[in-house]
């Protein structure tokens, strides 16, 4: 018998853990941006989340085949880069229902700013600011079907 409440008492404790991960991996898949021109796939390294691009409507070069250089990044090392799978979402830390601790990088001006995301229902806000979260935008994203 005390083998057996042990047994319950022991699982139990692990229960909470295992619900915060199954609730942390749900961003985890791929979204479509606001516009409807970005597609990015969510995955998770450790216990961190990053983003990488998918498909974009200006994602190659005029023969349809080339995929476009990060030639605004404000690091000229990687100017070189190909914009295809690149990680637009990096470094996000999952705490009380919020992705925080992250940054997110701009390919259309080459800027990198601090993000955070939220799950809204069926959407999902991505929040990227300078500085304060009140001093940002927020756009929604739409889970790719």
């Amino acid at each position: 018998m005390i083998k057996i409440l042990f047994t319950i008492f022991f699982l139990a404790g692990f229960a909470p853990a295992g619900s915060q991960i199954i609730v942390a991996d749900r961003i985890i898949g791929e979204w479509i941006n606001e516009e409807k021109d970005t597609r990015i796939e969510i995955y998770k390294e450790g216990e961190e989340y990053f983003g990488r691009l998918l498909w974009s409507e200006d994602l190659y070069e005029a023969d349809g085949k080339t995929s476009r250089k990060d030639v605004r990044n404000t690091n000229e090392k990687l100017r070189g880069r190909n914009l295809l799978h690149v990680n637009l979402l990096n470094n996000f830390v999952f705490s009380e229902d919020l992705w925080d601790d992250g940054k997110m990088y701009d390919p259309k001006s080459g800027k990198t700013y601090h993000c955070l995301i939220r799950l809204r229902q069926e959407k999902m806000e991505v929040r990227s600011y300078v500085g304060f979260p009140l001093l940002g935008r927020s756009t929604y994203w739409d889970r790719a079907r």
